[in-house]
């Protein structure tokens, strides 16, 4: 049986570490091509030239997400190396500082939007612009669990992830009469820099997370992966609209 996504074009956005590297490279195992981005140039080598190991097509792009121009030029780039774009997942993402909403910074809040949801936003313009005129593609955002439930002391993360869940819906409801598919996966606990950064020296915070997963456990960034590609796959094509949780029961309990 051929892979997943033998034959594929994609683009994934925030592939230089974490869930969005992970990503790249599971798309890239089970047979597509494609184009990974990321502001961190150096990373986002790194994660392509694993893929070059494992002999798969890939072809690395520095992309700020927050910049229209940006991931225009992406998807073009895209587009001029393969023709088309079948599958895109839009990875791009920060977890901004902690504090109460009442003493939230205004600049970190800009920024976690800006990234987050703005960001989420102008990449799926773009790519959607381009499988109008296909007429087919998917698209995978990632949201996360805080997109689905509050999460104290992160007012911009929260807003910004339940906001990718309303607009990876809104988007599924315009485009269902077409063959453009957009689903979001929702993660919790994932053990990647991210949350390093997150519990560092929060050790009653780790606890707490650790807790609340009815698994025990932190996902680990290949298992929040395998749901994503799944979803950008011709496996998954009867389903659009969805915020589906991995996320070991956190959503459960």
């Amino acid at each position: 049986m051929s892979g997943l996504t033998e034959g594929k074009i994609g683009v994934v956005t925030g592939a230089a570490s974490g869930i969005g590297r992970a990503v790249a490279l599971a798309f890239a195992r089970e047979g597509g091509s494609l184009v990974i981005a990321d502001l961190n140039e150096q990373g986002c080598r790194t994660t392509a030239q694993t893929i070059a190991d494992m002999s798969g097509e890939v072809h690395p792009a520095v992309c700020d997400v927050t910049e229209a121009k940006d991931v225009h030029a992406l998807v073009a780039q895209v587009v001029g190396l393969f023709g088309a774009l079948d599958c895109a997942f839009n990875c791009a993402g920060v977890e901004g500082p902690f504090g109460k909403t009442g003493v939230y910074e205004e600049a970190a809040w800009r920024h976690v939007i800006d990234v987050n949801l703005t960001g989420t936003w102008l990449a799926m313009r773009a790519e959607l612009g381009q499988m109008v005129q296909q007429e087919r593609g998917a698209i995978v955002n990632i949201a996360s669990v805080a997109g689905l439930r509050a999460s104290h002391g992160m007012p911009a993360y929260t807003a910004s992830k339940h906001g990718v869940v309303g607009l990876t819906k809104t988007a599924a409801l315009e485009y269902a009469n077409t063959e453009i598919r957009v689903n979001a996966v929702c993660p919790g606990i994932v053990d990647t820099p991210m949350l390093e950064r997150i519990t560092e020296d929060r050790s009653r915070l780790w606890d707490r997370l650790i807790a609340r997963t009815p698994y025990g456990r932190p996902a680990r960034a290949e298992e929040i992966a395998e749901a994503a590609v799944w979803l950008g796959s011709d496996r998954s094509s009867y389903m659009t609209g969805h915020a589906m949780p991995v996320d070991g029961g956190y959503v459960a309990m």
